[in-house]
C-alpha cells in the first residue's frame, strides 16, 4: 500500500485527494495548504487524512510514499526536490517546472535515487488520446501534414504565469505524442491585455522534421469554451473534440495533386470528399487514470509515459516560445531533450 500526500488543495487539488482515495493500492494519508478552511473542507470529506499547514512539518512526519505537488508552477521545482531529497516519489502538476535547467536537476535526482519522477500531463493518460495515438501509429491516417490545437474559454484567469505556460502544455504534450517526437524549432505571439507581464491570449507554432507542423492557440479570454485537436495526414484527417460526446472523427478526406506536367492547363488539384465515423473509445476519468499510473509505475519501477523526460520536453518548448514571444516571433531552436540531458547541468 503506497502512503499519498497531496500538496495544494487550491482549483486541481481535491479532484486529486478523490481520485487518489478511490483507488485501491493507496491511501491518502497527510495533505497540506496554507489555507486553513480547505484544509477543514477536506478533513470533513475524509476524516483519515492528516492536514499541515506547513509542508516540512508534513515531511518530517514520514507518513507518505509518494507526493502529488499540485501548487503554482513557480513553487513545483523547491518542493519536489524537497520531496525527492527524502526518497519520496513525486507526482508534479504541469508544466514540470519553470526551466529546463530545473528539469534536468530534477531528472537527475530522482535517477540518482531510483524514485518514479511523474508529471501531470492528463490528457495522454486519457482514452480517446492513446486511440488517436493508435490511428496515427497504423498509418490509417497516412502521413502526418499537421495538428492544430483551440484551448480557449473565458476564464479562469491566471496572476503566476501566462496562458501560454497554463493552458499550452496540454496541447504540447499532445502534439509532441502525437507526432512521436519534440519539435526543431518554434515561433510563438502573444497578447498581454489584463497585465502588461502574462500573456492572456498566445498562438504557438512548432516546425517538426519533415516539413510538418504543430500549431496551438490559447486563450482565456474568449467568449466560448473549446478544446479541439485536429490531425491532417495525406490519406485521411481527424479530430478530437473533448467536449463532444463522440470524441474522436475520422474524415476520409483529402487533397490528390497530380504528378508534375510540362502543362499547366494539366495540372489539376483533386479534393476528395469521402465519408465519416467515430471510432469506439472505452472511456475512464483521464484524471483516475492518470493517478493509477501514478501509483502503478511506484509499484511496478517502471518508467511512466510521462516521465522527468516528458515533462522537460514540453518545457523546452515552453521556454522557447516564451523566447520567441518576448522577441517579437522570431523562430527559436528547440534542442532534443536527449542531446540536453547529455550535457552537465
Amino acid at each position: 500500500m503506497i502512503n499519498v500526500g497531496i500538496l495544494g488543495l487550491g482549483y486541481w487539488g481535491p479532484n486529486l485527494v478523490r481520485c487518489f482515495s478511490e483507488l485501491n493500492d493507496c491511501k491518502v494519508t497527510a495533505v497540506c495548504d496554507q489555507s486553513y478552511d480547505s484544509l477543514i473542507r477536506i478533513k470533513d470529506r475524509f476524516p483519515s487524512v492528516f492536514p499541515f499547514e506547513n509542508f516540512d512539518a508534513m515531511l518530517e512526519r514520514n507518513i507518505v510514499d509518494a507526493l502529488v505537488i499540485a501548487t503554482p508552477t513557480s513553487t513545483h521545482f523547491e518542493f519536489a526536490s524537497k520531496a525527492l531529497e527524502r526518497g519520496i516519489h513525486t507526482f508534479v502538476e504541469k508544466p514540470l517546472a519553470e526551466t529546463s535547467v530545473q528539469c534536468r536537476e530534477l531528472i537527475a535526482l530522482a535517477d540518482s535515487k531510483d524514485l518514479t519522477l511523474f508529471v501531470g500531463h492528463v490528457f495522454l493518460h486519457s482514452d480517446p488520446v492513446k486511440k488517436l495515438r493508435e490511428i496515427v501509429v497504423s498509418g490509417e491516417l497516412g502521413r502526418i501534414s499537421y495538428i492544430s490545437s483551440r484551448r480557449l474559454n473565458l476564464g479562469p484567469i491566471r496572476h503566476d504565469v501566462s496562458s501560454l505556460y497554463d493552458l499550452a502544455p496540454h496541447d504540447i504534450s499532445m502534439i509532441n505524442y502525437l507526432m512521436g517526437e519534440q519539435p526543431e524549432r518554434v515561433t510563438a505571439c502573444g497578447l498581454a491585455h489584463l497585465n502588461e507581464k502574462i500573456h492572456d491570449v498566445c498562438n504557438l507554432s512548432m516546425q517538426f522534421p519533415g516539413n510538418r507542423m504543430g500549431m496551438v492557440h490559447c486563450s482565456w479570454l474568449d467568449p466560448r469554451k473549446e478544446r479541439t485537436l485536429t490531425i491532417v495526414g495525406d490519406r485521411k484527417m481527424a479530430i478530437y473534440d473533448d467536449l463532444a460526446q463522440e470524441k474522436i472523427k475520422i474524415y476520409d478526406k483529402g487533397i490528390t495533386a497530380p504528378p508534375t506536367t510540362g502543362s499547366f492547363a494539366e495540372f489539376q488539384i483533386a479534393c476528395r470528399y469521402g465519408g465519416s465515423y467515430s471510432p469506439f473509445v472505452q472511456e475512464r476519468e483521464p484524471l483516475k487514470a492518470e493517478c493509477s499510473d501514478f501509483i502503478r509505475c511506484i509499484v511496478e519501477n517502471v518508467k511512466p509515459t510521462t516521465s522527468g523526460v516528458n515533462g522537460l520536453e514540453v518545457v523546452q518548448v515552453l521556454e522557447a516560445a516564451n523566447e520567441s514571444i518576448w522577441d517579437n516571433g522570431a523562430p527559436k531552436a528547440v534542442q532534443s531533450a536527449k542531446s540536453l540531458l547529455a550535457e552537465k547541468v
